[in-house]
């Protein structure tokens, strides 16, 4: 590569207009990438959603979920099959491997769909999930001076909101649907034999436009079309109905049909209604809610600013409130990372400055850090990778080592030049750079290699880490080609005047003094040494063991479930109650509520659920408040509600997962069984205090009616299984007619009966028409009560309950293995129940494991990249016991730090890897330099290559440390990921820094033991 120094010696015109035109793409490029929270990771799951109306639990996952699972079980390459089954609606949760081509399953999935045979009433919908899924805002709309916000939103806003490049869905709640509501008089419908089916059919008939052939003219062939529509309110309300019976009219015994017709108005009142499924507010106000999804691969930042343009041309009609906010704090994580990278620059800067003590020096230095990080953003553009909290992670962490070529090299020409009594010249120049150019090349590449064992780590944390692995990548690549090709350039005109080269400083005197002692006691310095290391591994036990540091958020989501079959009237008037305690809390700032609407974490829409978006002000002590408020909120919800479940936790908008949960598993066909165990569980669970936000997935009983039809009395009356159905549904449902044109609007139409059935008994005197006329249910079917599960939850299809927790704190694995164990020795479940348990320390033991393995790999590859560099198979092995010392400083830090061991500690021990050699890298190169070129004796050769390598050692480590400083300190949330990272890097190197300058030296000579001995008895004589 030396060619690449002389050919910028001779051409510096043209490599710096290249390097100009590198920045200007670089600027470009930078400002041209997508602004996101986290990396563009797809998650290989899928899930599919089956409404089926009116199904029971049990018939859902007899006709649905059952059916589809047996399906899905035969894919490919599937590694779980999830299913719960609610009141008509089943969902599937299909999980896959990573790299899993997502689109081709979407496809087979849905052939499978269409083969299950699955009934004629049910709908399916398939959802794929990704980090962009969760809405990017939910926004809270008003009206100003009576505007009528619903109508705007819908004609308007919404389809504007929708010609955004990148929005993925705008989606409404809390909006009122004006219908016109057919209110049916039961006691003259049941006279004239009607019921709601049959006037819903009757008026749907009034609806026709047919094509009834051609007419010949002389001329031409006219079309013949008939049509017959009633189109006004006045024209249904005189709608003729012929009617099934009249009265007791009989003709030998058996009721005869009426021909006579009557008019609709004769047996129901006709109005317009509005009708409001989902209740929607702000600090207590009623609202319209907005919720605003992007596209997985769309700048959120850029997709927020323009939905915000979009709401202010509208100001003079509507006012909002942000209730969530993606996008500010993504601003806010980008901003902190741009800080700490930075700031990590300026330190570096500084760090420099103080070894060279010369400011000229300094600048060629740090030239390369705006110089790579812009060159890496050329490639990150071209690779579609977002500015995330981990490409800025992997910025903020390269700033310190990108300097560390540009160093070595203008440290080498600088030192150079002060010796030379002929000055600067271009082949001086390139002889220093030649010099070390051996050196900093193996030492990038190694840092380098160390990356491409992610590959063997998979999963979630091979994906979310490679866009910060792919930026210190192209990065120090780039450094590399910046000091073999630009600083050489400003190193020649900057030293044309360079100060004489000082006689040997005080620090390098000590140090050649501390060599010689070390190389003459060996085995005391070893001892010591790995004394130390022994020690530093007693430091693990008390650093906490988690996938990645809990991390608090000032957004909670909060949800109230009361019992079952509770209307929404009820549940809104007991959210009325607790929106009102909201408010009295010091520590909340606003709320968003939503009645009805659909549940945070199942998307089911349930009458009996209340659910809010509650934001903190910045002061507040999340978790000290979560229990107070979930106390204070179980209180209120009693006094209306036994029986209410409740849930209060940390907003989580996606990410890697925590892995903090702690999950306990049970299964068993007995139901009732299921139950008493998982409530045991769950009971036990929330005893212990190393725990939060205990769920349990397994649902409450409901009371119910069961109609068990007498075939033989239901044959006798000539009526079917479908026509007793239809009749009670009638009575218990309303009956949608369809959206119809009335008064040139498209309007919906209901109908429903003037008295709704209120107990038992009036469903068993409801009246069925059959041949023999009317009767009551109670002829030909028997009502009795039952106790049904609400849904059914099965895995890999056998029926489970699943209780699980969140673990405070770091110490995941400990307090899992603690619960556990708890769980199968403390409690006495029943015989017929089997359990499982994990959660997240699995996964989290199984990622640690594959990134010891990466390490294992890493520093094999390592070892393959000195070899060839070297060309002897002992240097590599000198070079690497750099490594072993490494945990001494990093452990102590942590420990310092109170920073658990996490999966960004064990990335932190990766970049170690390639950092640390290339210390050891430096001094190796310069010692075979002294041995082979020169003919200097081993021991002298390390004496003078520690004394000449010192400054470079020493200041490249230090620019790396400072670096790293920021992002070590920082609290600002979303750099949590890189903090354990920073502070990894910063142990590890202080203290193999300082080791590796003696214990190399010592390495060196037993590995050459032999020729130095020989070297020493000449030198003797």
């Amino acid at each position: 590569m030396n060619f690449l120094t002389r050919f910028s010696l001779k051409n510096a015109v043209a490599v710096f207009i290249i390097s100009f035109l590198l920045i200007v793409g670089g600027l470009y490029s930078f400002s041209s990438l997508k602004v996101d929270l986290l990396p563009n990771v797809e998650f290989p799951q899928l899930s599919v959603e089956v409404v089926y109306p009116g199904a029971s639990p049990a018939d859902v996952n007899e006709q649905v979920t059952t059916k589809l699972e047996e399906k899905f079980k035969g894919i490919e390459g599937i590694k779980k099959v999830s299913s719960s089954s609610f009141e008509t609606m089943g969902i599937v949760n299909l999980e896959f491997p990573f790299n899993t081509d997502m689109t081709k399953v979407e496809q087979q999935i849905n052939t499978l769909i269409k083969d299950a045979k699955l009934p004629d009433t049910a709908q399916t919908k398939v959802n794929r999930f990704s980090f962009g899924t969760f809405p990017i805002y939910n926004i809270s709309i008003f009206g100003k001076d009576h505007a009528d916000v619903q109508t705007l939103l819908k004609d308007e806003i919404i389809p504007e909101l929708n010609k955004i490049p990148g929005i993925n869905s705008v989606t409404i709640g809390g909006t009122k649907e004006s219908l016109v509501q057919i209110t049916v008089d039961k006691e003259k419908a049941t006279q004239y034999g009607l019921t709601l089916s049959s006037i819903k059919d009757q008026i749907n008939a009034k609806y026709l436009s047919f094509p009834a052939g051609r007419v010949n003219t002389s001329d031409l062939q006219v079309p013949v079309r008939v049509d017959e529509k009633v189109d006004q309110v006045k024209k249904l309300e005189e709608l003729q109905l012929t009617v099934g019976f009249l009265g007791t009219k009989t003709t030998g015994g058996t009721p005869t049909p009426v021909a006579a017709p009557i008019l609709l108005k004769d047996v129901a009142k006709i109005e317009a209604i509005t009708d409001q499924a989902e209740k929607t507010r702000y600090n207590q106000k009623d609202s319209i809610s907005m919720a605003i999804t992007k596209k997985q691969d769309a700048n959120t930042v850029e997709v927020a600013d323009k939905v915000m343009s979009t709401l202010k041309k509208y100001d003079d009609k509507i006012n909002y409130n942000i209730g969530y906010d993606s996008a500010s704090g993504i601003k806010q994580s980008v901003e902190s990372l741009v800080k700490e990278g930075l700031l990590g620059a300026l330190f570096a800067s500084i760090a420099v400055l103080l070894f060279l003590r010369n400011i000229r020096a300094t600048i060629i230095a740090i030239i390369s850090i705006p110089l790579s990080l812009l060159f890496a953003s050329i490639f990150l553009s071209r690779l579609n990778i977002s500015l995330n909290i981990m490409t800025l992670g992997g910025m903020a962490v390269a700033v310190g080592r990108v300097v560390d070529d540009s160093i070595v090299v203008i440290e080498n020409i600088f030192r150079r030049v002060r010796k030379s009594k002929d000055g600067m010249s271009n082949e001086l120049v390139e002889s220093s750079t030649k010099e070390i150019l051996k050196a900093i090349t193996a030492s990038t590449i190694t840092t380098v290699v160390v990356f491409l064992p992610l590959g063997f780590v998979g999963g979630i944390t091979g994906e979310f880490f490679l866009p910060f692995a792919l930026t210190v990548v192209f990065s120090l690549l780039a450094s590399l080609l910046v000091a073999i090709t630009v600083v050489p350039i400003l190193a020649r005109f900057a030293f044309k005047q360079a100060p004489k080269e000082e006689k040997e400083n005080t620090l390098q005197r000590a140090y050649a003094r501390a060599i010689s002692w070390s190389l003459n006691h060996k085995a005391i310095i070893l001892i010591s040494s790995f004394v130390l290391l022994i020690g530093s591994f007693t430091l693990v036990s008390g650093l906490g063991f988690t996938f990645i540091p809990n991390e608090q958020q000032k957004t909670l989501v909060a949800s109230i479930e009361l019992p079952a079959s509770t209307s929404v009237s009820k549940t809104n008037d007991i959210s009325l109650k607790m929106e009102k305690m909201f408010a009295e809390k010091s520590e909340i700032k606003e709320v968003t509520t939503s009645v009805g609407g659909r549940n945070f974490s199942t998307g089911l829409k349930r009458e009996n659920q209340a659910n809010y978006f509650i934001n903190l002000k910045d002061v507040t002590d999340v978790q000290s408040f979560i229990p107070k408020l979930e106390k204070d909120m179980q209180t209120l919800a009693d006094e209306d509600a036994k029986g209410t479940k409740l849930g209060v936790q940390e907003l989580s908008s996606g990410g890697p997962p925590s892995n903090n949960n702690v999950d306990i598993d049970l299964y068993s066909n007995n139901l009732d069984s299921l139950q008493e165990a998982a409530t045991k569980v769950e009971d036990y669970l929330k005893k212990n205090d190393n725990l939060k936000y205990v769920t349990n997935n397994f649902s409450e009983k409901q009371k119910q009616y069961l109609i068990q039809i007498k075939s033989d009395k239901a044959s006798e009356y000539g009526l079917s299984g479908f026509q007793i159905l239809g009749t009670i549904s009638d009575q218990t449902t309303p009956v949608s007619v369809g959206t119809l044109k009335l008064d040139n609007k498209d309007q919906s139409v209901q109908l429903s009966y003037d008295k709704s059935l209120t107990s038992r008994e009036d469903l068993e005197k409801i009246t069925l028409f059959s041949q023999r006329g009317p009767i009551s249910l109670s002829d030909v079917a028997d009502v009795k009560d039952a106790d049904t599960f609400t849904s059914i939850q099965k895995l890999d299809g056998k029926v489970y309950a699943r209780v699980s927790a969140q673990v405070k704190g770091n110490n995941t694995q400990k307090v899992t293995q603690t619960v556990v164990s708890g769980v199968k020795t403390d409690l006495t479940l029943p015989k017929d129940v089997s359990l499982t348990a994990g959660g997240g320390s699995d996964d989290t033991v199984k990622t640690f494991q594959d990134l010891l393995l990466a390490m294992l790999v890493a520093i094999g590859l390592v070892y393959l990249t000195m070899l060839i560099t070297f060309g002897k198979a002992r240097i590599p092995f000198i070079i690497l016991s750099s490594l072993i010392f490494v945990p001494i400083g990093a452990f102590v830090f942590l420990f310092l730090a109170k920073e658990p061991l996490s999966v960004s500690v064990m990335i932190g021990f990766l970049m170690l890897i390639g950092i640390v050699t290339t210390n050891a890298i430096v001094l190796v190169d310069r010692i075979g330099q002294n041995h082979n070129l020169k003919g200097m004796t081993i021991r002298d050769s390390l004496i003078e290559a520690g004394k000449t390598r010192l400054r470079p050692i020493l200041m490249t480590a230090f620019a790396t440390i400072t670096a790293l400083i920021p992002l070590a300190l920082t609290s600002s949330s979303g750099t949590l990921i890189s903090k354990g990272l920073a502070i990894t890097v910063i142990g590890g190197l202080t203290s193999s820094t300082l080791l590796t300058l003696i214990i190399v030296p010592i390495m060196y000579e037993l590995f050459f033991r032999r020729e130095a001995k020989k070297e020493r008895k000449q030198t003797s004589k």
